[in-house]
């Protein structure tokens, strides 16, 4: 059977389970069960990455990775690198497939930076593109998270108009809902690996600014921050905030 991963660390995972808890909209969750069981066919096998560990997608790299599980940070910089230049920043999660400029720019490249411990499943993209081609309802499921991921990024991170708080609330529901976990606390939400500047980044807000918003959200009861951690005790006011209300 071959395998899609192509580093010696890879190792079989327990992927049975399916992808239901998947988030909304990711490519995992966007598989039908024989898809799913198809690429299982495939011989899956995940490599783990430590926190700010970096992904290997630069210009030698040929894989394209599938987020099991995890976090991570995507900056682009299409003005060129260099300080106070600006960045576009993104955070990736659950099911969600990056690399994907691969599948069509072998040499492409995009810093991402693992900011927790990170489960991926890697593949070779010339072998990814011909399974797309083998079975055209994955390359639909893939086309279709693409597209989600697209119309959420325009809603999350370019509303450059809008107050900073309902900014700072839209990108934390955000994160609540794809890269979030259940607390031991009924009710809780933990956001684990982005902190106040990576969340300033990507919003480009000044990180004072962004600590005001955080300020408020405390105040109020809504979430706790802590080091690279956020607790969010109401997804609901959040998205409210989120709003505009």
């Amino acid at each position: 059977m071959r395998t899609l991963a192509t580093d010696d660390t890879a190792r079989p995972i327990d992927f049975l389970r399916g992808c239901e808890n998947k988030p909304r909209g990711s490519f995992l969750r966007c598989l039908d069960t024989e898809d799913w069981r198809a690429l299982l066919e495939a011989g899956l096998c995940s490599r783990g990455f430590a926190r700010d560990e970096h992904l290997p997608i630069g210009p030698d790299d040929r894989n394209v990775y599938i987020i099991w599980d995890g976090v991570v940070r995507q900056d682009r910089f299409p003005l060129g690198e260099g300080e106070h230049v600006p960045t576009v920043t993104r955070f990736r999660g659950r099911g969600q497939l990056v690399g994907e400029a691969k599948l069509v720019i072998p040499d492409s490249a995009v810093r991402t930076k693992c900011l927790a411990e990170t489960v991926t499943i890697p593949c070779r993209a010339q072998y990814f593109n011909a399974l797309l081609g083998k079975w055209p309802d994955i390359r639909f499921a893939l086309l279709r998270s693409l597209e989600e991921r697209n119309r959420c990024d325009e809603l999350v991170y370019t509303m450059a108009t809008r107050p900073p708080l309902e900014r700072v609330s839209r990108l934390l529901a955000h994160l609540a809902d794809t890269v979030g976990s259940p607390g031991p606390r009924a009710g809780s939400t933990h956001i684990v690996g982005p902190g106040q500047k990576d969340l300033a980044t990507a919003l480009q807000l000044a990180v004072s600014t962004t600590e005001n918003a955080m300020r408020t959200l405390r105040y109020h009861g809504i979430i706790e921050a802590r080091y690279r951690r956020f607790v969010v005790h109401d997804v609901d006011a959040l998205r409210h905030l989120a709003a505009g209300n």
